[in-house]
């Protein structure tokens, strides 16, 4: 069956009557006579719109049947029941741009290379098609742009007819081509054209004219194993990319104060400052480190049983790595955080050595205080936690723990007496 919406894919309003309403979730699927929503399908996504005033999201197709999902409708529709369908035409138009679009990219793509089009993929942001070969350069997509972008500023006209199976028209060498036709559909069978470009079979939404795409341009070449998508816009799709793109040129105009044809040496620049800051940050980041290991390592007689560090600077895993190898005390427990801020509310990370049982004793009770994620083994215990401000009640935990530490040795030397 061809619907309503192939038959004039710039019909926005239709009325047709109902052949049968079944319950579905939070609505019904709904089978009318015919549609002007398009069943997805050829590459194609499903038409949005509605059905006396309710919301239609997904239409599908099953052989010459399209099955409409109504949403939010309490009471079922009955057979017989005529009902005005809506288009959103927004959604509409863009599948048309981007579908006529492919068309005319693999066709061209075919007559000036000879590399035919796998798939190809209609996506909400971008579209791209899956060609059969390793590599597409440069000055083929410049080319196929091009020949693509005069074929819109000819106005060449695209057409739709609609043949039997039997046709004999269907088996001419202009007409023979079938890609993206589902291997289910049945009865009269739809053939555009683009005058003196290609004539193909497909089930989806055309423009009449290439002058209504407005625009081709390629993004780029995503090149994988036996793949190579090219991905691509079309009409009001190139004219919102334009729009983001110079939104962002204006902002980066102010952030790097230097207009667009700067950008590049300015971030470059930027790049070499920041490396360098970087480095800078880390020497003294390692030598702090050290500064505070010397501490613990001269710390008179006797020496400390814990010392605990907590920055909150920024995470420097470097900082934690340099003073926890540098304290030279293996009896010591060293307890050492860091976060982004002083609030205690962000995430940081934590670090324990120490003897192996008091990281056994330890680890697990501090890592829950400060709502963290972790692991330790032997004398070591990291983790990545987000309650900093728990940071006294791990203090105390240490504390008691080393006390009631000291007082078993305590007693246990009595009673050796």
């Amino acid at each position: 069956m061809v619907f309503k919406c192939q038959e004039d894919s710039f019909l926005t309003e239709f009325r047709s009557r109902v052949v049968s309403c079944e319950p579905e979730g939070t609505g019904y699927q709904v089978i009318f006579e015919d549609t002007v929503l398009f069943p997805e399908g050829g590459g194609q996504p499903t038409d949005h719109g509605w059905v006396d005033d309710l919301p239609v999201r997904s239409v599908i197709r099953k052989g010459p049947t399209a099955i409409h999902f109504v949403e939010g409708r309490s009471v079922p529709f009955q057979p017989g029941q005529e009902v005005r369908q809506r288009v959103d035409w927004e959604r509409r138009f863009d599948h048309m741009q981007q579908h006529s679009g492919q068309h005319l990219i693999t066709a061209i793509f075919d007559r000036e290379f000879g590399v035919n089009t796998k798939s190809w993929w209609l996506g909400t942001e971008d579209s791209y098609v899956d060609l059969d070969t390793k590599d597409v350069t440069r000055e083929q997509l410049d080319k196929v742009e091009r020949i693509c972008n005069q074929l819109i500023v000819d106005c060449t006209a695209v057409s739709v007819a609609v043949y039997q199976p039997d046709d004999p028209a269907l088996k001419s060498d202009v007409t023979r081509a079938t890609r993206g036709l589902p291997e289910d559909v049945s009865g009269p069978l739809r053939v555009v054209t683009i005058d003196g470009i290609e004539s193909n079979m497909c089930c989806g939404t055309h423009v009449r004219n290439l002058a209504q795409l407005q625009a081709v341009k390629f993004l780029n070449v995503e090149k994988g194993k036996a793949k190579c998508l090219v991905h691509f816009l079309v009409g009001g799709r190139v004219l919102r990319k334009l729009t983001e793109c110079y939104d962002r040129e204006v902002q980066f105009n102010g952030l790097l104060n230097g207009g667009a044809p700067s950008h590049v040496d300015l971030l470059r620049k930027l790049q070499t400052t920041v490396r360098t800051v970087q480095k800078s940050s880390r020497k003294m980041s390692s030598e702090l480190a050290q500064l505070e290991a010397d501490k613990v390592n001269s710390a008179p007689d006797p020496k400390p049983k814990f010392y605990t560090v907590h920055r909150t600077d920024g995470p420097d895993s470097d900082y934690v790595n340099v003073f926890l190898r540098c304290v030279k005390l293996p009896e010591c427990f060293l307890f050492v955080t860091n976060a982004a801020d002083d609030t205690g509310k962000g995430a940081g990370q934590m670090a324990l050595q120490g003897r192996p049982e008091d990281i056994v004793a330890l680890g697990d009770q501090i890592c829950a205080l400060l709502e963290g994620k972790g692991n330790g083994k032997g004398p070591r215990y990291n983790a990545k936690v987000n309650k900093l401000k728990a940071i006294d009640q791990c203090r105390k935990l240490i504390e008691e723990h080393f006390r009631d530490a000291k007082a078993e040795k305590s007693v246990k030397i009595v009673e050796l007496e």
